[in-house]
């Protein structure tokens, strides 16, 4: 079989030069979206042809091969990826489009008419629900489309919903983003769990002053500091208490759901002193909405909630291990009557097994695999398409309409899916070629400073990969190489790459693009990065800075377990 080896430093074997060089293809796409105003599917192609240009002429990876990787990535781009963003938006209008969601916003304004409210609920809470159940991209389209259906503007929406969904991310999924960097760096899973448990919840309390202050304002924000404070907090002691004594797992479910709970709560005893709406609500505007809100009885509200509350119940099935395990097949030697039918592996040609990672990314060579998993019927995508179904049908709905509905949507997201096509396949053609090593191992040359710099890489990871889970697995071994090279606790350094990714979610390609989608704003989505590109940059460097004074300043702050780690 043939093999080719990965080479991290192939301009003049500087470490530095060679990063600067693998950075092309993410500095172009962010560049041309950020700055040059283009159509987001032409940014992701050009970053995607440099980066094969990069991989084959600068690191020799030979042509089939990266052409391979990024076939792979763009299948990925499809499924799961694209296919939750259809999913999810499917469910959205559908409730659109049956008037179901006039009811929803008119029951949240009837919780709180402020927006500052609205989106701590929305925003924060509920997206991390969404996040702690689903993940990849999920709370993103699901709050962005509730955000504007309750009246914000499409554009802050989207980058309200990006800035929300940071703090839970490390424990999306049910907690597979730490399963998985445990497996990776053969770190106790716990120990894990338990670092990020101690990194986090400091930014779970920060994020929601965050989010209102990026919305209203710093003195807006000051009025509702009691609703800031009681959503973070809540938040941030759960996911340290279910963190640091169950695991990974129900850290995002348990804690979405007090800080719910703690927030409504809070409201039966206290409001804001005024009601705050945007400037471009006007006061006669906002008084006819209100004069033709209809009452609406208990059973309306639970009609037009449905949807949602199967959304709930389906995502958090879809992600039970149980379950979709279940769905896939059954577990070896336990097999059921889907196995080879609702999950079937295929091996990319060429490229499988047939790329070695090599020392220092890797302790030993690794041969790295390359299985495309079709996994149709155990995809969070297909638990939203089940949703839209059968709530269309509940709401009244004919099957032609819900095809019609389908179509629609389909239609109206096409260009946006060919956008994450592509841009996967940069992500996957920089991790096969080495590119993503190369500027990994520059972050991990910064010595007494690594402490810093490792959430940044993990940041990094996820800009380029746009999953946290694939970050941990892209630098998860680094890290602790790294770590253990300058005599730091790679406990610390392994779940850095873990909370340090958390604040890239809001600025990689594929997360704009899922946001720009659910909000109607694609075409948008340079103005969508520039919105969030310095919160994310801010966020990050203050993980930085925690993480460092966990490592020379609080080191008891770093399970004691880890000690045993060899």
């Amino acid at each position: 079989m043939f093999t080719w080896t990965q080479v991290y430093t192939p301009v003049f074997g500087n470490v530095l030069l060679s990063a600067l060089v693998a950075s092309i293809p993410v500095i172009l796409l962010l560049g041309l979206l950020g700055f040059a105003h283009l159509k987001a599917h032409w940014c992701a192609i050009a970053g995607l042809l440099s980066s094969l240009t990069i991989a084959v002429l600068v690191y020799g990876m030979p042509t089939k091969l990266a052409l391979a990787s990024a076939g792979y990535g763009a299948a990925y781009g499809l499924l799961p990826i694209g296919w939750i963003i259809l999913g999810a938006i499917f469910v959205y209008d559908i409730t659109v489009k049956t008037g179901d969601f006039e009811v929803v916003k008119h029951s949240i304004s009837g919780i709180s008419d402020d927006r500052r409210i609205q989106l701590l609920l929305i925003g924060f809470s509920f997206g991390a629900f969404i996040e702690g159940a689903a993940g990849f991209g999920t709370p993103v389209a699901i709050s962005g489309a509730m955000l504007i259906g309750l009246g914000f503007r499409p554009l802050k929406a989207a980058v309200l919903a990006l800035i929300g969904n940071t703090a839970p991310v490390a424990y999306g999924a049910l907690g597979i983003p730490i399963i998985t960097l445990a497996k990776v760096t053969g770190l106790p899973e716990m120990a894990l769990s338990q670092m990020v448990g101690r990194q986090l919840p400091i930014f779970s309390l920060i994020v929601p002053f965050w989010l209102i202050w990026a919305m209203a304002g710093r003195k807006k924000m000051m009025e509702v500091w009691p609703a800031c404070l009681t959503c973070g907090l809540s938040f941030a002691i759960t996911q340290f208490v279910v963190s640091n004594y169950m695991g990974p797992s129900l850290v995002d479910i348990l804690g979405s759901v007090v800080s719910m709970g703690s927030t409504l709560l809070l409201l039966k005893f206290w409001k804001p002193k005024t009601n705050w709406h945007f400037d471009h609500e006007t006061k006669e505007g906002r008084q006819a909405d209100a004069d033709a809100r209809p009452d609406q009885s208990l059973g309306q509200v639970a009609k037009a909630w449905m949807p949602w509350a199967l959304l709930c119940v389906f995502v958090f099935a879809w992600g039970y291990p149980a379950f979709k395990t279940f769905l896939n097949g059954g577990a070896k030697g336990a097999e059921n009557f889907l196995m080879g039918v609702s999950s079937v592996n295929f091996p990319i040609p060429y490229l499988d097994k047939a790329v070695l990672k090599v020392a220092p990314v890797v302790a030993k060579e690794t041969a790295e695999g390359a299985v495309y998993v079709f996994n149709w019927l155990s995809a969070t995508g297909t638990s939203l398409i089940f949703v839209g179904i059968i709530s269309g049908l509940l709401l009244g709905l004919s099957f032609s309409e819900l095809f019609k509905t389908f179509l629609n949507t389909l239609k109206r997201i096409r260009i946006s899916l060919l956008t994450i096509t592509a841009m996967l396949g940069l992500g996957f053609t920089t991790r096969y070629s080495g590119l993503d090593a190369t500027m990994g191992l520059a972050f991990a040359s910064t010595g007494f400073l690594f402490p810093f710099f490792s959430p940044l890489l993990g940041w990094l990871g996820v800009a380029l990969t746009g999953s946290d889970t694939s970050s941990n697995v892209l630098f998860g071994g680094l890290q602790k190489i790294s770590a253990e090279a300058l005599g730091i606790n790679p406990i610390l350094s392994c779940a850095a790459n873990s909370s340090g990714g958390v604040m890239g979610k809001m600025i990689d390609a594929q997360s704009i693009v899922v946001a720009g989608v659910a909000t109607g704003q694609q075409g948008s989505e340079g103005e969508i990065l520039r919105g969030v590109f310095w919160h994310s940059i801010a966020l990050a460097s203050l993980v930085g800075v925690v993480v460092f004074l966990q490592a020379y300043v609080f080191p008891w702050m770093i399970p004691v377990i880890a000690t045993t780690v060899k």
